[in-house]
């Protein structure tokens, strides 16, 4: 499915004249201005699965960032949101192919970080609460009490239940549970796929983060079939040659200058991964699985 079919994003000329025309000149940055004039870059065409392949540096991360600002998708973590993010998109435009859907969103690394980080922070606080109820317990247990009014009803129900029950069974029953917590990788899985739901528009920036090899391959079948099956249109920045060996992908290489639409086994990143494994194909040759 195709929802969004061109960017356009304003040349070196117009962010120029938006500089002549800024009444104060004195700021530390004027992020995202002055990125993409470097590249040459101002316009994208996409298809359902588009991808940005690029070093550290060569503006990928700040393309889907304009994108989702422009579009207004959903997002789940703050970002590096200068004072300029807001006349920069106004200088952008864009090329809708359909409606795009209010679940359609960007998807980052920081937010999967964010994600993992607060599951740990409830499980510290369970943990927390745990240890005051094995506290409690004994406490509950050994107590001499007479309840002298209503206010009192809660204490009293607390010491009865720690009375006839075993110290386990009154922590489980007083206690919430923890939320399971995975790996790295399981955890960056879930909380992508989670977040893509049928026909939609998702901006992924290095979705490989934390994920292995087998994790990849697995990340693009689901988009793949999200693609081909439920409706869904993918932008996605990144430089694993799993992602960008995907299927009918445009690729776009952001380190080229102007940036261009290449093939995936072109590429700088996937070259050297190529030649490396050229170099020690005789050991893979001998060796016994």
């Amino acid at each position: 499915m195709l929802y969004l079919s061109n960017f356009y994003f304003p040349s070196g000329d117009r962010e120029f004249d938006f500089f002549n025309n800024l009444q104060r000149r004195c700021f530390n940055t004027y992020y995202p201005f002055q990125v993409l004039p470097q590249k040459a870059l101002t316009e994208l065409s996409f298809e359902p699965i588009t991808i940005l392949y690029g070093g550290n540096g060569s503006g990928k991360t700040t393309v889907l960032n304009i994108i989702a600002e422009k579009l207004r998708l959903q997002r789940d973590t703050l970002y590096n949101r200068t004072n300029f993010f807001e006349d920069y998109t106004r200088l952008c435009d864009y090329d809708l192919e359909g409606e795009i859907s209010s679940d359609s969103r960007i998807v980052t690394s920081d937010d999967v970080f964010d994600f993992m980080l607060n599951l740990r922070t409830i499980n510290a606080g369970v943990d927390r609460h745990r240890e005051e109820l094995y506290d409690e317990y004994q406490n509950m247990k050994r107590a001499k009490f007479q309840m002298q009014s209503l206010e009192d009803y809660d204490r009293l129900k607390k010491m009865n239940s720690a009375r006839s029950r075993t110290q386990s069974r009154y922590v489980r029953e007083h206690n919430a549970a923890n939320v399971r917590e995975h790996s790295n990788g399981e955890s960056a899985f879930q909380y992508c796929t989670d977040k893509i739901t049928e026909d939609g528009l998702y901006l992924l920036d290095e979705p490989e983060n934390s994920l292995s090899p087998q994790r990849q391959q697995e990340l693009v079948k689901f988009i793949e079939d999200s693609t081909r099956f439920f409706g869904c249109q993918f932008v996605i920045a990144t430089h694993s040659p799993f992602l960008l060996a995907m299927q009918d992908a445009k690729v776009y290489d952001m380190d080229c200058t102007p940036v261009q639409v290449r093939r995936w086994t072109e590429l700088g990143n996937v070259r050297t991964y190529y030649e490396f494994f050229k170099k020690h194909e005789e050991e893979f040759k001998n060796e016994k699985y």
